[in-house]
């Protein structure tokens, strides 16, 4: 991970994560998802990554969105 990006949203539920960044992306926000999940059983955590710059109005995205 290039430095300055600031993790905003982690969930076991890699669909949710993945609805969180597009959100972001739709308020012209760049984010990323990096799946953490292990396959065949999908343990673990998808967590969505933003430009620190950015970090306050996503939170409120979030919060407002309750995602």
């Amino acid at each position: 991970m290039e430095a300055g990006w600031v993790k905003v949203y982690t969930s076991a539920d890699f669909f949710k994560s993945e609805l969180v960044r597009q959100v972001l992306i739709d308020h012209e926000i760049d984010a990323i998802l990096i799946n953490k999940q292990g396959f065949p059983y999908r343990i673990g955590e998808a967590e969505v990554y933003i430009h620190e710059s950015n970090a306050q109005k996503a939170m409120g995205i979030i919060a407002e969105n309750e995602l």
